[in-house]
C-alpha cells in the first residue's frame, strides 16, 4: 500500500478497526470467563494496542500537510 493511496488506506483501516472491535469483544468474553487464559488475554489485549497504534497513524497518513 503506497502512502498517497487512499483507497488502500481506507480498506486498511476499516479492516483494522474490525479486528480490533472482533478483540475487544473477545477480551470481554474471557473476562466474563473465570477460568480463563491469562496468556491469551495478555497477548489479545497486546495485539489490540497494537491495532489502535496502527489505525493511529493511519488516520494520521490521511490528514493532509499544511504548506509551511
Amino acid at each position: 500500500m503506497a502512502p498517497d493511496d487512499p483507497d488502500g488506506i481506507t480498506q486498511t483501516l476499516t479492516r483494522l478497526r474490525v479486528e480490533h472491535r472482533e478483540l475487544d469483544q473477545a477480551i470481554v468474553r474471557l473476562h466474563e470467563d473465570i477460568a480463563s487464559d491469562e496468556l491469551a488475554l495478555k497477548r489479545m489485549k497486546r495485539r489490540k494496542l497494537q491495532l489502535r497504534d496502527a489505525i493511529a497513524r493511519l488516520e494520521s497518513a490521511q490528514i493532509p500537510d499544511e504548506p509551511a
